[in-house]
């Protein structure tokens, strides 16, 4: 049986900059397949903090959640930063 922490990686820490953006470290960007372009949410606990997924693989895995996504973004629409 595979051990769970196997699949557990710490990829560095990153800097936001003035725009609220980050930069991906290239190491995560080649273990999870992201290439430019790619749509990524973003998915955020207020006590636990951010997390990025690929939009395609949480779709992909979970078809419902499409549903989901598209209600929060319409009622979200227009608090997204710039």
């Amino acid at each position: 049986m595979n051990n769970p922490s196997e699949n557990k990686r710490f990829y560095g820490t990153v800097t936001v900059s003035e725009r609220g953006q980050i930069v991906i470290p290239a190491e995560a960007r080649r273990d999870f397949n992201i290439e430019v372009g790619d749509k990524m949410l973003v998915l955020g606990d207020l006590e636990q903090g951010l997390a990025l997924i690929k939009a395609t693989s949480l779709l992909e895995k979970h078809p419902g959640m499409f549903a989901i996504i598209q209600q929060s973004t319409l009622t979200n629409k227009g608090n997204e930063s710039e």
